[in-house]
């Protein structure tokens, strides 16, 4: 971890304002090492010299990310003036963070939701270039067959004349229950491939992007930071070419 301003690294954590970390250490509540800071300004490397308040250690990470479980009814989008967003899930600390969601949800589907500040990772994993799989559960109207599967697998063109790579469709059950696996990311590309097939989805789920599958323990509309071994996939996934 870099050296940097210890006002800046406590207000990087989205809990208080450069204002409010310059009372702290007015007041004393900042040590870094063990040692009471005396100037918001000085310079630490918090790997070197943790930072703590009140005694309490900070984690200075310099991005977030967080793994969340998208409910129905909730837009994929920072802020909305009119309707709730996935960030009005988070806590305020996180909110002033910055996050925004790593690609985008309709508001009527449900699943995995990666969430971070970190746009160099973000831009990574949506890079056409990159072809990260998404792996989504649809239930359809009508039941998916062989012709389905074929006709997702050989690149299906959509009305407007838009042109869809390869997917992968695999039928559950009956097949009215399917799993679709992208490897890009079009404008509503699951429902729109399987309209396309006679087939309109009653409902979605995504299940997984890339390496990153959700969480079977999180409930709708609940969320967990990343674990250490899910970053580090995801990273050599994003700067793999």
């Amino acid at each position: 971890m870099s050296i940097d301003r210890i006002d800046k690294l406590l207000s990087a954590t989205g809990r208080w304002s450069r204002k409010e970390v310059k009372e702290l250490v007015r007041q004393g509540r900042v040590q870094a090492g063990g040692r009471t800071v005396l100037r918001p300004e000085e310079k630490v490397d918090p790997a070197a010299l943790p930072l703590t308040v009140d005694g309490a250690a900070l984690d200075c990470a310099p991005f977030v990310y967080v793994m969340l479980h998208k409910p129905a009814g909730l837009l994929s989008a920072t802020e909305d003036r009119n309707q709730p967003t996935v960030l009005d899930l988070l806590p305020p600390e996180l909110k002033r963070r910055g996050l925004f969601p790593v690609g985008r949800l309709d508001k009527d589907t449900t699943g995995l939701l990666l969430l971070t500040d970190d746009g160099t990772l973000a831009h990574n994993l949506l890079s056409p270039k990159k072809h990260v799989d998404k792996l989504y559960r649809a239930q359809v109207e009508g039941r998916v067959d062989e012709a389905d599967r074929a006709a997702l697998a050989g690149g299906l063109a959509l009305g407007d004349g838009t042109v869809c790579l390869p997917a992968g469709l695999e039928p559950v059950g009956d097949g009215s229950v399917c799993l679709v696996t992208l490897h890009e990311g079009k404008y509503h590309q699951v429902k729109r491939m399987l309209a396309a097939r006679g087939k309109p989805v009653v409902s979605l789920h995504r299940l997984a992007m890339g390496p990153l599958t959700l969480d079977q323990g999180l409930e709708p509309g609940k969320w967990r930071f990343l674990t250490a071994q899910e970053l580090e996939e995801l990273c050599r996934l994003g700067a793999a070419t």
